[in-house]
């Protein structure tokens, strides 16, 4: 079977901003984003697993600027630290893909500021750095990436038990996070129109592919591999159906580069189910097309960060 790929236009001179790309689709992303010239920043939780990345990133591509600096998605405090320190910098940022994500704990957590853990990291640590950076943002005329996931399709935000206080499922947990953060970046979209801000907000999909989302996390209390997980990497590695990291990382690729994305679209795999193949535009998934979800989400998630974007 052929690879799939695309082709990364030239980035030489812009700088990029990936959240969890120290491993998997994250880590392709930022491979080909370094490859096309950008200089990439890492935000990562663990520097040793960062510092890997980077070494790999620059075994592949000689020259690569790619550097890390310390993030913890499921803190606000990490996440203002990181805002802080980039515009210490003063750097435009042309593009920011919102990448990182947990998937499934095997019980209901909190992050340290109190929210369930896969709402507080998936979804309102990245509206935080969005907030955070927004000023390098609109300097650089950016594209503002936002992965949601296949789990979003047909799944609900529960406005009564938004943190799963009352009744917690984590799987329906982990698809309400992402529809959450769906639904921010066509919200993100609609404001920056309505208020002239100088972005472009894209919804992306990776599909299914074997990355360490269900994988052995002993920071999260999962000390082994899961089913699915052992059952994707045998389905990539025979390219059934799913994708690779490789193929997976394409659609937010193409939304962070290509020239003009519709407004009322998405990207992700175009094979069946929307679980693997090559990339393409996408409708957006129901549950994301909402226009009064994603305005409530957007003011639910301003007061929970206590944090005003834009």
């Amino acid at each position: 079977m052929p690879a799939i790929d695309i082709t990364v236009p030239d980035l030489t001179g812009r700088r990029a901003v990936v959240t969890g790309g120290s491993d998997g689709i994250g880590l392709r992303i930022a491979h080909r984003l370094a490859a096309a010239g950008a200089e990439v920043v890492l935000p990562v939780r663990n520097p040793a697993k960062g510092a890997a990345a980077v070494a790999g990133i620059r075994a592949r591509v000689p020259g690569a600027a790619v550097s890390i600096r310390e993030l913890d998605l499921s803190s606000l405090a990490s996440v203002a630290a990181l805002g802080e320190a980039l515009r210490r910098e003063g750097r435009p940022i042309h593009v920011l893909v919102n990448n990182a994500g947990l998937m499934n704990p095997p019980s209901r957590q909190t992050t340290v500021d109190g929210f369930e853990v896969q709402l507080g990291t998936n979804h309102l640590g990245h509206v935080a750095l969005v907030a955070r950076l927004m000023p390098l943002l609109e300097a650089g005329e950016a594209r503002v990436v936002s992965q949601t996931s296949v789990a979003a399709r047909r799944a609900r935000i529960d406005w009564d038990d938004l943190q799963g206080e009352r009744s917690y499922d984590v799987g329906r947990a982990y698809a309400a996070s992402k529809v959450a953060i769906g639904l921010f970046g066509v919200e993100l979209q609609r404001r920056a129109d309505a208020g002239g801000w100088r972005l472009r907000s894209v919804v992306a999909h990776p599909g299914v592919a074997p990355t360490s989302l269900l994988a052995s996390r002993p920071e999260i209390g999962r000390a082994r591999d899961t089913l699915s997980v052992r059952l994707i990497r045998a389905l990539s590695a025979r390219g059934i159906l799913v994708g690779t990291p490789e193929s997976a990382a394409l659609p937010a690729l193409l939304a962070a580069t290509v020239g003009d994305p519709r407004r009322d679209r998405m990207y992700g795999p175009s094979g069946p189910g929307g679980v693997g193949g090559a990339p393409g535009e996408q409708e957006l998934y129901a549950p994301l097309r909402d226009a009064d979800d994603a305005a409530r989400l957007w003011t639910v998630s301003e007061q929970l960060t206590g944090l005003r974007i834009g």
